[in-house]
């Protein structure tokens, strides 16, 4: 019986562990985003439903091609989650749309929240993830191919060829969050002491203070 129990006890704790591992289960048929100051849920609060509208479900900013400022990494992400769609809200899935300049990088970065599934509307990318025992998995995909970034994995996007291209990506989350490695460790507020990056990445602070000053967004 003592055994019995065990198990019992082992299968409920496995299915709590599934229950939780995305974003939470909508409890009725809509919960569009009240995205009103001042509200603070794991997740955000729902309007009334009587004030919902169509607009609420609706993006037209991944129907272009994003125009690219940065001329150094030659790529721009736009995003179309909860804080776009009000009424993705609750209901665990988002996109996003990466346009790329020849040889145009999204640079190394992970997804707290999410697993990302890519999918390659033109052009040709080199793209890979990294295991948390540093084996890289990489391949090129071209358009119409589809390739997956398990959640919580670093990885990248590198286009291959002299033309532009670009992605369309879905994720597993209303919301799923964006690191960018480099980013975070040099330009954060307040910023990470110089002789902790000196050390970690093995070079000298005067250099860390150059890399710093690149990736610092100009004024």
């Amino acid at each position: 019986m003592a055994g019995a129990t065990a198990v019992l006890l082992v299968l409920l704790a496995a299915i709590a562990t599934g229950a939780f591992a995305n974003d939470p289960d909508m409890l009725q048929d809509v919960c569009v985003a009240d995205h009103t100051p001042g509200i603070l849920v794991n997740g955000f609060a729902c309007k009334n439903i009587s004030t919902i509208s169509p607009l609420d479900f609706f993006f037209k900013g991944i129907s272009q091609p994003g125009q690219i400022t940065n001329t150094i990494l030659g790529s721009k992400v736009t995003s179309a989650n909860v804080q776009d769609i009000p009424g993705l809200n609750t209901l665990g899935i988002s996109m996003a749309r990466a346009d790329f300049a020849p040889y145009g990088l999204n640079p190394p970065h992970i997804h707290p929240r999410a697993t990302e599934m890519l999918f390659v509307l033109e052009g040709e990318l080199y793209v890979g993830f990294i295991t948390t025992s540093n084996k890289l998995i990489s391949k090129v995909v071209k358009a119409g191919e589809v390739f997956v970034f398990p959640r919580g994995l670093a990885h990248f996007q590198k286009n291959m060829s002299k033309h532009p291209a670009a992605v369309l990506a879905a994720f597993n989350s209303q919301l799923p969050g964006t690191q960018q490695f480099a980013a975070a460790l040099f330009t954060s507020d307040p910023p990470v002491p110089n002789d902790v990056l000196a050390k970690a990445f093995n070079i000298d602070q005067h250099n860390v203070e150059k890399i710093r000053a690149g990736l610092t967004p100009k004024m």
